[in-house]
């Protein structure tokens, strides 16, 4: 498995959008001293994301697919969400996958897909 980490700069709007907005749910968050920066596990289905404050430990502007099943489902429910940053709409791709992006609050995308690509 592999994992990505995505660069925070707001636990806060982090989890507003990752796990208010999209779902996911916190696994465990770990912090070196009061004051230090947080890392944090998410998951989501099958699917484990890490987010970090700490400085160097990924590129903000990053991006990664997500394998997902009952895509369309998962789309209405954050359709019926109204969240005011993003309005996600669902496409069919020519290479056989039903697909929709998101970008969180510090410029990373999501693209979560179903479909040929990973079987999902």
């Amino acid at each position: 498995m592999i994992t990505p980490v995505f660069r925070i700069f707001d636990v806060e709007k982090a989890l507003d959008f990752y796990e208010a907005f999209l779902g996911f749910q916190v696994d465990w968050t770990h912090r070196f001293g009061e004051e230090m920066p947080e890392y944090i596990q998410i998951s989501l289905q099958d699917n484990v994301i890490h987010l970090s404050e700490h400085h160097g430990d990924a590129a903000p502007g990053s991006t990664v697919r997500v394998d997902m099943k009952d895509i369309k489902s998962f789309h209405t429910t954050l359709k019926n969400k109204e969240y005011h940053f993003s309005n996600p709409s669902l496409e069919d791709t020519p290479w056989g996958t039903v697909e929709f992006k998101v970008v969180d609050p510090f410029y990373n995308t999501l693209i979560f897909f179903e479909g040929k690509e990973g079987e999902g």
